[in-house]
C-alpha cells in the first residue's frame, strides 16, 4: 500500500523528521527508511546524526538521507534547514519531533526555562513549518504531524513551561488544522503518554510499564497511509496501566 500524498500516489517521498538522532525520531526515521523513502534528517548532535544515517543506509540501502546537524531551537537554523530540504522539492512528510523535557514547577524553575522550552519545543515548528509551507501549499499535498505530548492536555506537577510549550504546540497543531483544509495538507497532533526511549532508561521502571517507541511511531505511519478524504486530527496514546 503506497502512502497517498506520494505526488504520483507512489514511490519515494520527501519526508522531514527532526530531532532525528535517538528516541522517537530515529524510529520515525527507520520506519520510513524501510519504505525507501528520501528522509531529511536534522539533529543538535552531529557524531549521533551521523552515525544514525550510516546504521539506517546499511539496513535499507533502498532510501536516501541527507542529514544537517543544527540547532533548530534558534529561527535562522529552522529556516536553514527548511530551505536546504526544499532545494529537493516540496516534503510530502513533515515530522515536527524535536523536542526537550526540562522538568520543574513555574514557580521554583531556573530562569530562561520558559524560554528554552518554547525555542525547542515549539518556535523549531512553528519556523521550520513556516519555511516549506509555501512549496507544500502550491503542490496542494502533505501531511504534517506535531509530536505534542499528553502533557499538552492536562497539568501535573513539575511540568512546568515544559507543559506551556507542548499546550501551545498542540494550539499550533489546531490552527494549522483549519487554515490548511483546503489544501489537501493534512496535520495531526500526536500525544503520547511515556515511551521507552533514551530519557526513560535510567529510571529504573520495567519497560514493560510504558509504551515502545514503534507504539507511536506505527500509529503515526498508518495516519499517513489513509486516502485524501481521511485526515486523523489527533493521536492520544497511554501506557495501559495509565500515566506516570
Amino acid at each position: 500500500m503506497s502512502l497517498y500524498n506520494s505526488p504520483s500516489g507512489a514511490g519515494s517521498m520527501n519526508v522531514i523528521i527532526t530531532g532525528a538522532s535517538k528516541g522517537l525520531g530515529k524510529a520515525f526515521s527507520e520506519k520510513f527508511a524501510a519504505a525507501g523513502h528520501h528522509l531529511f534528517l536534522c539533529a543538535r548532535n552531529e557524531e549521533l546524526l551521523a552515525a544514525t544515517k550510516q546504521q539506517l543506509l546499511e539496513k535499507y540501502p533502498g532510501c536516501k538521507i541527507d542529514i544537517s546537524a543544527t540547532d533548530i531551537s534558534r529561527k535562522e537554523n529552522a529556516i536553514a534547514f527548511g530551505n536546504f530540504c526544499l532545494q529537493f522539492g516540496a516534503p510530502q512528510v513533515l515530522i515536527n519531533n524535536a523536542g526537550r523535557f526540562l522538568p520543574g514547577n513555574i514557580y521554583e524553575e531556573e530562569d530562561r526555562t520558559f524560554e528554552s522550552m518554547l525555542a525547542t519545543n515549539l518556535h523549531s515548528a512553528y519556523h521550520l513549518t513556516r519555511t516549506v509551507l509555501p512549496a507544500m501549499i502550491k503542490a496542494k499535498s502533505g501531511h504534517i504531524f506535531n509530536i505534542c505530548s499528553i502533557a499538552s492536555l492536562a497539568a501535573y506537577k513539575n511540568g512546568g513551561s515544559y507543559s506551556i510549550s507542548k499546550f501551545a504546540l498542540l494550539g499550533f497543531s489546531k490552527n494549522l488544522r483549519e487554515e490548511l483544509k483546503s489544501y489537501n495538507i493534512k496535520v495531526t497532533a500526536v500525544m503520547p503518554g511515556a515511551v521507552y526511549t533514551d530519557s526513560w532508561s535510567g529510571s529504573g521502571l520495567s519497560p514493560e510499564r510504558i509504551m515502545q517507541a514503534d507504539d507511536v511511531v506505527n500509529m503515526v505511519y498508518a495516519a499517513s497511509l489513509l486516502s485524501p478524504q481521511a485526515c486523523v486530527e489527533e493521536i492520544i496514546m497511554r501506557p495501559q496501566l495509565g500515566d506516570l
